[in-house]
Formats: C-alpha cells, sequence, structure tokens
C-alpha cells in the first residue's frame, strides 16, 4: 500500500474512527484475547463503548503468537475499513530470555552485545506476535534514588548516546519491512524523565534549555538518528509544562527542529495527567493541549476520542491536525507490513522454536558475565574450586534474578546463584543459609547461617533489593542495604573468614556496612535468566571481570545527585590556593563518590604508559595514544577517553567522555591504544544555544575511569 492509498484510506475514516485511531486499550478489551473477560466495567469507567474498542488503533500489552492472530482475525472481521490493529509492548531487556537490566548492560561498555540482546529480544516477541516494544530507554540519570535508573545505560550522553543507537539496531535492524523477526523501536521518555526533583518518580523536573539540550537530549536524538519508529512522552514537566502536552518540545524542537515525522505516544495515562498537573482544567483542554503538542496516541485513557471530534467540530483543532496523527500511525503500519499480513511474524511454531532458545540463552549469560562490576578484591577472588564454600543471605536460592520489567521473563527459567555454583563444585563443598529475608529475619536464621559458616573456607553472601525495591515507582531515600543485612554480615565478620558478597540491585546503592566488612565484592545488578552462571563463572575464574560503572556508587545519599562531568565551581575543593573552609565541600564527607563513573577491577592488571598526543596544536583534529600492558590474567580492559575544556563561553564539565575501547589482552601483552579527537568533539552549547568549539587550552585524559587517568594538555587553534 503506497501514500496514495493511504490517503484514500484516511479520507474514507469518519472523524470518530480517526479519533478512535489515536487510542490505545490494553489487551482485556478485545474480543478473540485469552486475556478477555468481563471489561463491562472497565468500558463504562473509561465512558468508552464496544464501538470504540472496534476502531481503535493499538492493543497494550498483548503476547503470545496464537492469541495475536486471534485478536487480529476477531478485529479484521468486525472492522469496516480493514485496518489492522498494532500489538506494543514493553520488551525491555528481553521477551522470555531475560539479559540484565540496562543500567547493567550499560557498565558492559560492549555495544555489540546490547545491540545482540536487543535483536534477540525482538526475535522472540516478533515470533510471538509484537510489533512495536517501548524501548529503549535513554534517559539519562544521575540520581539513584530513582528507581528507575535501571532502565538506563547510566549517567554520560556519550555512552548513553552509543547505547541508544545499539539497542535501535538491535530492535529494527535494516529493514523493518521485510525483516519479520525485528520490531519498531520506541524511544523513551522524551524528555529529561532521569532528572525529576528529589529522585521520586513522576515528579518535577527543571532545567536551563541549555543544559537540557547539552546533556539530556543526546541519547534522545541518537536514537532517532538511528531510525528509531516511536518517541513515548515523559510523565515529567520540562520548563513547566508536562511533556504530554509541550508543544515547544514535541512539535517544535522534535518535529519541527529535529524533523521527526514517526508516531509520538503517550505514557500510560499522561494524558489526562495533565488536570492533576494542573495546565488542564478539564479531559478537554488536556486533548486539545496534547494533541496539538503533536502526541498521536493516547495511552490508556480517552480523552481523545471523547473530546477530539467536537474540538474539531467546533473549529477549536483543524481536522488536519487529527490526520496528521492518524497517518503517522497508517505510515508505521504500512512500513511494518500490516496491510498485505497483519499477522506479520507471529508464527506459533515458530514461537515454539526460538523462544528461550539455548542460543538466546548463552547470550544472555555472556552479558550478564560482562556487565558485573568487580568493585573490591583483596586477593580473595577468583574462588578456587576446592575450597569449602557457605552461601548465605537472602538471594541465595532467590530466583529473583531478573529484574523490574522482565514482563514474560520467569524465575522458573532462571539459573539460580546455588545452581551456578553446582555446576563448578560438589554439593558436599556447599553449603546453604538463608541469613536472613531482604528486609528481615529471625534469630533462628541468623543462628544457622553462622553455624555453617563456621565449617566453611569462604563465605560467599548474596545480598541486595528485591526487585520491586528498584524500576518504576521503587524511589528510596535511603539507598543502603536493610539493616538486616547489613546486621548478617556484621555477625560474619566476626568469623574472621574471606567474606565475598555478590550485590543483586537496580541502582547504585550507599555501600557503607559492606564495603568494609566484605574482602570482595562483585557488583551483579539484576542479571537475567542466566544470571547464576554467570555470576559462577566469574567468581571461580571461569570469565574475568570486565563491567566499568556507567554510573557513580555514592558515598553517601547525602552527596546524591552525585556524578563525574560536574562543574568546578569558583571555590573547589583541593585547588592550589584554596582555604581550608570556604570551599565546595561537606564538613562530614568526601565530595568525591565512594566509585566513579567508569571503575571497574578485574583479574589482569593492567598498565598505561607511554601516553602522548599527535600534536599539542590543534586545528581539526589530534591523535591520542597510550600504551597499556597486562601483566596478570588475559582480561579485558576499558580504555577511556576524556577532556576537558578549561575556559569555555560558560562553565564546562571537569572531564567529558569523548570516547573508549575495549580491549582484550594476554597475559604480558601490551598494545597501543590510539584515538582520533575532532574538533567536532570539543563543541558544546554556548549561552546563545549556538553550538561550536571555543579556542583555547583543553586537556585530554585517557585511563581506567574516570578518576585514574593521565593529563595531555592541548590547544584549539582557529
Amino acid at each position: 500500500m503506497d501514500r496514495s492509498e493511504l490517503m484514500n484510506l484516511l479520507n474514507q475514516m469518519t472523524i470518530e474512527e480517526k479519533t478512535a485511531q489515536l487510542m490505545q486499550l490494553a489487551t482485556p478489551f478485545y474480543k478473540g484475547a485469552k486475556e478477555a473477560g468481563e471489561i463491562t466495567g472497565p468500558l463504562e469507567q473509561l465512558h468508552i463503548n464496544e464501538d470504540h474498542v472496534r476502531s481503535s488503533g493499538s492493543v497494550l500489552g498483548a503476547s503470545g503468537a496464537e492469541n495475536i492472530r486471534n485478536i487480529q482475525k476477531t478485529y479484521l472481521a468486525e472492522s469496516r475499513l480493514g485496518i489492522p490493529l498494532l500489538f506494543m509492548s514493553d520488551i525491555v531487556h528481553g521477551y522470555k530470555t531475560i539479559f540484565p537490566v540496562p543500567l547493567a548492560i550499560g557498565c558492559s561498555w560492549d555495544m555489540q552485545l546490547a545491540e545482540e540482546s536487543a535483536r534477540i529480544a525482538a526475535r522472540e516477541a516478533a515470533v510471538s506476535g509484537i510489533h512495536v516494544t517501548f524501548a529503549p530507554m535513554v534517559d539519562l540519570v544521575r540520581d539513584p534514588r530513582w528507581g528507575r535508573v535501571m532502565e538506563s545505560s547510566g549517567e554520560d550522553p556519550h555512552l548513553n548516546s552509543e547505547f541508544a543507537r545499539a539497542f535501535v539496531k538491535g530492535f529494527q535492524g535494516d529493514d523493518l519491512g521485510s525483516d519479520l523477526e525485528r520490531v519498531a523501536a520506541c524511544v523513551k521518555h522524551f524528555a529529561a524523565y532521569g532528572a525529576v526533583e528529589a529522585g521520586r518518580d513522576y515528579n518535577y523536573v527543571d532545567l536551563s534549555e541549555r543544559e537540557l539540550r547539552e546533556t539530556y537530549l543526546p541519547a534522545y536524538k541518537a536514537a532517532l538518528d538511528e531510525g528509531c519508529e516511536m518517541v513515548m512522552t515523559a510523565f515529567n514537566t520540562v520548563d513547566g509544562i508536562p511533556a504530554s502536552g509541550n508543544k515547544r518540545l514535541m512539535r517544535e524542537l522534535l518535529r519541527y527542529e529535529w524533523g521527526f515525522n514517526g508516531v509520538v505516544i503517550s505514557d500510560w495515562g499522561a494524558i489526562k495527567e495533565l488536570i492533576p498537573h494542573g495546565v488542564a482544567e478539564d479531559e478537554r483542554e488536556a486533548a486539545y493541549k496534547s494533541i496539538m503538542a503533536g502526541v498521536d496516541i493516547e495511552m490508556m485513557t480517552t480523552t481523545y476520542v471523547h473530546h477530539l471530534s467536537s474540538l474539531v467540530r467546533d473549529g477549536v483543532v483543524s481536522e488536519e491536525i487529527i490526520d496528521e496523527a492518524v497517518l503517522r500511525i497508517l505510515e508505521l503500519k504500512q512500513k511494518l507490513g500490516l496491510f498485505e499480513n497483519p499477522f506479520r511474524g507471529a508464527d506459533p511454531t515458530l514461537e515454539k522454536e526460538v523462544v528461550l532458545c539455548e542460543n538466546h540463552r548463552q547470550t544472555a549469560r555472556k552479558l550478564a558475565q560482562k556487565s558485573s562490576v568487580l568493585l573490591k578484591n583483596e586477593n580473595v577472588l577468583p574462588l578456587q574450586k576446592r575450597q569449602r564454600v557457605s552461601l548465605i543471605g537472602p538471594f541465595a536460592e532467590s530466583d529473583d534474578l531478573l529484574g523490574p520489567w522482565s514482563w514474560l521473563g520467569s524465575g522458573e527459567d532462571a539459573i539460580l546463584l546455588k545452581e551456578g555454583l553446582l555446576s563448578k563444585i560438589s554439593p558436599n563443598q556447599l553449603q546453604i543459609a538463608k541469613g536472613c529475608g531482604v528486609e528481615s529475619g529471625t534469630k533462628e536464621e541468623l543462628a544457622y547461617a553462622i553455624e555453617a559458616a563456621k565449617n566453611s573456607d569462604v563465605l560467599l553472601l548474596a545480598l541486595g533489593e528485591r526487585s520491586d525495591m528498584s524500576g518504576e515507582a521503587g524511589c528510596r531515600a535511603d539507598i543502603r542495604l536493610p539493616e538486616v543485612q547489613l546486621e548478617l554480615i556484621a555477625r560474619l565478620k566476626e568469623l574472621n573468614k574471606p567474606i565475598v558478597v555478590v550485590l543483586f540491585n537496580g541502582r547504585p546503592l550507599d555501600l557503607h556496612g559492606i564495603i568494609e566488612e566484605a574482602d570482595a565484592v562483585l557488583e551483579a545488578w539484576y542479571p537475567g535468566t542466566e544470571g547464576g552462571a554467570a555470576i559462577a563463572d566469574l567468581l571461580y575464574g571461569d570469565a574475568n571481570p570486565s563491567g566499568r560503572l556507567s554510573m557513580s556508587f555514592p558515598y553517601s545519599v547525602g552527596q546524591v545527585p552525585v556524578y563525574y562531568n560536574h562543574f568546578n565551581t569558583g571555590r573547589p575543593k583541593g585547588a592550589p590556593d584554596a582555604q581550608v573552609r570556604y570551599v565546595s565541600q561537606y564538613l562530614d564527607i568526601p565530595n568525591e563518590p565512594l566509585f566513579p563513573f567508569g571503575y571497574g577491577l578485574s583479574y589482569a592488571s593492567f598498565s598505561y604508559h607511554n601516553a602522548s598526543l599527535s600534536t599539542t596544536k590543534m586545528t581539526e583534529e589530534l591523535g591520542v595514544r597510550v600504551t597499556v600492558k597486562n601483566t596478570g590474567v588475559e582480561g579485558e580492559e576499558v580504555v577511556q577517553l576524556y577532556v576537558r575544556d578549561i575556559a569555555g563561553d560558560v562553565v564546562r564539565p571537569m572531564k567529558e567522555l569523548k570516547d573508549f575501547k575495549k580491549i582484550l589482552l594476554r597475559r604480558g601483552e601490551e598494545k597501543e591504544v590510539t584515538f582520533t579527537l575532532t574538533e567536532k568533539q570539543l563543541r558544546y552549547q554556548h549561552s546563545d544555544l549556538s553550538f561550536e568549539s571555543d579556542p583555547g587550552a583543553f586537556v585530554a585524559y585517557v585511563g581506567s575511569n574516570s578518576r585514574d587517568v593521565i593529563e595531555l594538555p592541548f590547544q584549539l587553534v582557529k
């Protein structure tokens, strides 16, 4: 179906049919769905009827090839114009094969594996009938109190942008129309959702436009440059206006300035939420503001179907605005080939072969290995297979390894940590004791764990947060582990045995009470379906930790937000002429995070030397070279390049990541790593929002993380 045919179809639609195309409802509303039930109540709650459902344009949350085929078949049998439904779902870090949470994937610094994880998620979703995934989430995050940091790839604009491109490419491939094992991607949440005040979900966001453009927008733009088909609005305000009704953000910036002509969808209920936000008096005004802002699809509220028709008839909204939105939806359906093949890739037979297959599981295992970050190791890891181990803690036998937004993932399919260990050592070498739950425990549990630990060579503590303690609406003011877990490690420390802690969590934590007591700490995040196997590989040295933090770990929640690319202030702590007291500092804790962006240990030992620049007078570009040597076992290192602009039109960050390379070195091997730094990479948003570089003094930094670097000064000459 070409554009002229789409226009002909559009012209045949009544205004009521057009506005219904702009409504997205959940699966139980549709005939033929296995989830369908008594929906009279929900229909009445939304003040809609079956005619609205019969004309709606998209379905939220359906799954299963046979189920989706039944819904589509039933729907088309009753459709006047034969316009197929779009099926959309949250495939965030896997469909049935669950990969580590996105924040963990960010710690892999591995774009190839990230893309592959999205390709596998798309394949499983597509053969199960899904057309669109609400991913990637590319919100830049700096506040670990916010539960949704687990959905982001971290705190850096450049790294987030690289992951945005990788995820979109993995989901969509090169030809979305002909490749039936891909799905359309929907980047979210536009915009700056990660900057919510106080780290509290759905809260207010207040940023200067310069900060918005320089720090928060690049990853969304990268996703769109990669061809991302859809954008989801954020729940938060931007410059005092909720994103779903923000004409400046959605229509002027996203559509006119950036040229995006794909589909924009609200988040769940976000259009109606313009009323409690205080920018719409009623549903009619909410519908008006959102359609004028350029939001095409309203998710799970019904202001559009109730009010857009009358707004058009009353001359308040031009029907051309409605037609624009409907046409964008029809064009996406056409691009997916749904008019010719409304069932697209939904294949019940292939679904059984593909979903959770062994190849997919092996990729999940590899990514879980590379996403885990070794934070501390005092010659305890890797474990020796002759050692007797006590596995203690609330995650010792827990299947809560998948994390939030794992949707169809099942703990029953997950490899538990206990199972991973038993693939390395015999049962008589392993004792298991819970010790406590995540937030509570009994004296008997603690006593049993202490007794079990006495007969072991090493204590392996599996600690962390339940998955519902992070993710959406999972915000926490106290980001330490619960007190019962801190008591457990303190009591076990009294035995004077080596302690290894494996952490399962969805955010950077305040690790006091853990980091001092443990001899080794492995941050495993929520590692996914193959988590237990991957962690065992790392603990026993069958895989070497290579993860590097993509989000700083605070020394204390009192520092939050704390991030590496901060400004210097006029009274920086530690400057040569600084006073003792009257500088920008805390009196009771350091300014610096406990673990900085880019940090991570390995079983290998890497040294950096012979760092140099091709020139100290840069015009268009310069080369940065450094030799990295491995003096330990074979391992991967992430070589990181940062830059500081010493004096700009506006203040510039102390460091900004500009490039990185992940290299594999054998024992004793050394390699020269080279980067090419261009003038374009030195550009930034000036006070007048022009995007350009300034001549003058710069410093390039090369090293293993944002803190431990070699300085290389240079001048940009224009």
